[in-house]
């Protein structure tokens, strides 16, 4: 994983904050490109397992679709409602299709502390219930960057 912020180094994460933040928060936006060229960006479930970003999506979607034709991603996962309280993370690169597709519980070992922490996460359940319409892509990302407002009461 790479940090490649320069503005803004203040107010980043640490390493640690960047963990718990990513393993705590539950939502992300997914931006993907469309097969005409148009941003795409959707609301999507994670699970962050300290190196990659596991994204759980249906194999129906849009966002399924131009992941397979363009496996470029931007996510950005952010929290807070004032402006001293606003915290996030922006992840890029390219994703890698994980399992079958759609995940039908076949046993991979890859996936199964993922689905571990998704299902932890999401669901309060200790195994993950497949549902034959979804299917992981990783993201281990490419480049980071990160900010948390709630620093700048100390600058």
């Amino acid at each position: 994983m790479t940090v490649t912020q320069r503005r803004g180094r203040k107010i980043m994460m640490t390493s640690t904050e960047l963990d718990e933040f990513l393993t705590t928060q539950r939502t992300c936006r997914v931006a993907t490109v469309s097969a005409d060229g148009a941003p795409h960006v959707s609301p999507l479930w994670f699970a962050w397992d300290g190196t990659s970003l596991w994204l759980y999506s249906i194999t129906s979607s849009k966002r399924w679709a131009a992941l397979r034709r363009d496996p470029r991603v931007a996510v950005a996962v952010d929290s807070g409602e004032e402006y001293g309280e606003l915290r996030g993370v922006e992840l890029s690169g390219t994703v890698v299709f994980v399992g079958e597709a759609p995940r039908t519980c076949e046993p991979h070992p890859e996936l199964v502390e993922v689905e571990r922490l998704f299902a932890r996460k999401n669901f309060g359940l200790d195994e993950m219930p497949h549902d034959g319409r979804h299917a992981w892509v990783r993201l281990t990302p490419e480049s980071i960057a990160s900010w948390d407002f709630r620093k700048l009461a100390s600058l």
